[in-house]
């Protein structure tokens, strides 16, 4: 990775998924910080506050969030001129592909399953910090679209 620290955002409701993540950051030892909010109205908050100068180095979204989802989300950031470069990962529990390829459609930069085993959540986290930094936030092909552990 090429920069000293990234800053993370993290925006998802379920408290557990949120501790999960915070913990495999912590064991992985990236130089990294990391912000939770916990549904869509907060996340949109958040980043309008954020907007001029202050931005994440990448958000990490659950599209399955109460008050506003992720989809939502997705499509409001990339509409928003001061937002829509921001590196956009989906973190979700679903893989249905019409919603994998509508994210890449909508601009998200990665698509990753949240996967059940705690080494894998590690490992899968890794290699997205790994291949965003490598790539210079750069979208890839779409068959590349989705990260595995």
């Amino acid at each position: 990775m090429n920069k000293q620290i990234y800053n993370l955002l993290l925006a998802d409701d379920d408290e557990d998924d949120c501790t999960f993540f915070k913990e495999a950051l912590d064991d992985l030892s990236f130089p990294v910080t990391l912000v939770t909010v916990n549904d869509g109205v907060e996340l949109m908050g958040f980043l309008d506050e954020k907007a001029i100068n202050n931005l994440p180095d990448i958000l990490f979204l659950d599209l399955n969030m109460p008050r506003k989802n992720g989809y939502e989300c997705l499509t409001e950031i990339k509409e928003i001129e001061e937002l829509k470069e921001l590196p956009v990962i989906v973190f979700s529990t679903s893989l249905d592909m019409e919603i994998v390829n509508t994210m890449y459609d909508k601009g998200a930069l990665y698509y990753i399953r949240k996967p059940g085993d705690f080494s894998k959540l590690k490992q899968v986290i890794a290699n997205a910090l790994q291949i965003t930094s490598e790539n210079n936030f750069k979208k890839p092909e779409r068959e590349n679209f989705i990260l595995q552990p």
